[in-house]
C-alpha cells in the first residue's frame, strides 16, 4: 500500500480529503501536518515517515514550491498532489512548472480523488521514491545463553557510533532475558515492544520518547519481563526499514531462540554474529545454528566470534573453525574483571585494554574500513581426539524455530 502525507494549514480542507482518500485501498495517509513544515522539520517528516506521495496546500504558493524543491532533493521520485479550495490559472500554471501534474479542489470528488492517486501510482510503479537508507544491518546472536552476546554487541555498537558521523542505533530483541538495559543502566520506561506497537504511527515525535541517547548512540531495550507481549515479523520490517533512514548504523541484539521476527530481523542483516565460545555445548548448539541458518538461505552471513578466548585454551581458534566449518572473524578476550568493571559503571569496556582494542576493531570491519578474518587452518582429527566421548554432530536435530 502507498503512503502518503497531508501537508495543510487549512484544517477543513485537510479533513475532507481524509475521507475519500481512506476509501481508495491502495493508499494510507500516515501523517496529516496542519502548517508548512520548516526545513528541518521537512526532513524529520520524511525521515521518520518516507510518504510516497505528499498532498501539498497551494493556500501560500511560495510556502507550498519551497517545500516541493527540497523535498524532491530528499526524497527523489516523491509524487506531488496539490490541494486547494480553488486555483486560478496563473497558480495552477505555477503548480505545473514546479513539476506537479495533479491538482484536486474542495469539493472532493471520490472518483477524481481515485483517479489522480491511480495516475500517481502509475509514475510510481515505473520509478518508486529513492531515499538514502544505509545497509549496516548487523545481528548478534548467541550460541547459547551466557557466552556473552549482548557485551560484544553494545560495545561493538559504541565503539561504532564513536567514528566520525556514524550515529547508531542499538536495539535488544531478547523480550524474555534482555541485559542491555542492565548492562548500560538504561532508566527509559519505553522499550522495543512499544516501539512495535507504535510503529505504524511512529515518527518523529514519538522515537525520541523511546531510546534512551548515549554520546551518537541511540539505544532501545527489551524492558520488563512481560510474556504475554509478542513482536511481530511486520513491526520487525518497519522498525528496520525506519532505522535505515535515520541511522547510520544499525546493531540488533538476538535471544537466539529464533523466532520469527527475529529469523525476519537475520534476513535483514548484512552480517550474522554468531558469538561461540571455546566450550562444547556452545560449539555443538553453535554447529546446529549453522545448519539451520544455511538452510533458510543466510549461511553466507555468518561470521563467527570467539569469546573468552584463554592462551591455554583446550580448544583452539584452528579447531573451531574445523568444526564449525567457518573462518573465525575475530577472538575476544576473557576479561572477567574489566566486563565486570564496566557494567558497575554502565559504560562500555576500557578502550584501551585489550579487550576494548578488540572491540574497536570489530567497528573498523563493520565499516569495511579494514579485514579482521583469521586464516583458515587444518585441526579437527585432532579436536576430536581431545573430547571422543562427545559427540557433536547428532544428525537429526535442528536449531528451534
Amino acid at each position: 500500500m502507498l503512503k502518503g502525507a497531508i501537508i495543510c494549514p487549512d484544517q477543513e480542507v485537510a479533513e475532507r480529503l481524509e475521507e475519500p482518500l481512506s476509501g481508495t485501498g491502495i493508499l494510507a495517509v500516515i501523517r496529516t501536518i496542519p502548517h508548512y513544515p520548516s526545513a528541518h522539520e521537512l526532513t524529520r517528516i520524511l525521515r521518520a515517515n518516507a510518504p510516497q506521495i505528499l498532498f501539498i496546500s497551494i493556500e501560500s504558493l511560495s510556502r507550498a514550491l519551497e517545500i516541493i524543491t527540497a523535498a524532491e532533493e530528499q526524497l527523489p521520485g516523491v509524487q506531488f498532489i496539490a490541494i486547494g479550495r480553488t486555483a486560478d490559472q496563473q497558480t495552477l500554471l505555477e503548480v505545473m512548472r514546479s513539476g506537479v501534474r495533479e491538482f484536486l479542489a474542495m469539493p472532493f470528488q471520490r472518483q477524481s480523488v481515485w483517479d489522480a492517486v491511480l495516475r500517481v501510482k502509475e509514475v510510481l510503479d515505473r520509478k518508486p521514491v529513492q531515499m538514502e537508507s544505509t545497509d549496516l544491518v548487523f545481528s548478534f546472536l548467541p550460541s547459547k545463553p551466557g557466552v556473552g552476546t549482548t557485551t560484544i554487541a553494545a560495545n561493538a555498537a559504541i565503539a561504532v557510533s564513536k567514528l566520525p558521523d556514524q550515529r547508531s542505533l542499538l536495539v535488544d530483541l531478547d523480550t524474555t532475558s534482555g541485559m542491555i538495559r542492565f548492562l548500560l543502566q538504561l532508566d527509559n520506561g519505553y522499550s522495543v515492544l512499544d516501539a512495535a506497537a507504535r510503529m505504524f504511527q511512529m515518527d518523529e515525535s514519538i522515537w525520541p520518547q523511546l531510546i534512551t541517547t548515549i554520546g551518537h548512540l541511540d539505544v532501545l531495550h527489551s524492558g520488563h519481563l512481560n510474556p504475554d507481549m509478542r513482536l511481530e515479523a511486520s513491526h520487525m520490517n518497519h522498525l528496520i526499514e525506519f532505522a535505515r533512514r535515520n541511522y547510520r548504523a544499525v546493531f540488533l541484539d538476538l535471544s537466539g531462540g529464533f523466532e520469527r521476527f527475529a529469523v525476519e530481523a537475520m534476513h535483514e542483516s548484512k552480517r550474522i554474529f554468531l558469538v561461540v565460545t571455546p566450550e562444547v555445548p556452545s560449539l555443538h548448539l553453535a554447529r546446529e545454528k549453522i545448519s539451520y541458518l544455511r538452510s533458510i538461505d543466510l549461511g553466507d552471513r555468518i561470521a563467527i566470534l570467539l569469546n573468552r578466548c584463554q592462551k591455554r585454551a583446550i580448544v583452539n581458534p584452528d579447531q573451531v573453525e574445523d568444526l564449525l566449518d567457518l573462518p573465525v572473524l575475530m577472538t575476544f578476550a576473557n576479561d572477567y574483571q574489566g566486563v565486570h568493571r564496566a557494567m558497575t559503571a554502565g559504560k562500555a569496556v576500557d578502550p584501551g585494554s585489550e579487550l576494548g582494542q578488540q572491540f574497536a576493531q570489530l567497528a573498523q570491519y563493520m565499516l569495511d574500513k579494514k579485514p579482521a578474518a583469521m586464516e583458515k587452518k587444518k585441526g579437527l582429527s585432532e579436536y576430536l581426539s581431545i573430547i571422543p566421548s562427545v559427540s557433536l554432530f547428532s544428525p537429526g536435530k535442528k536449531a528451534a524455530n
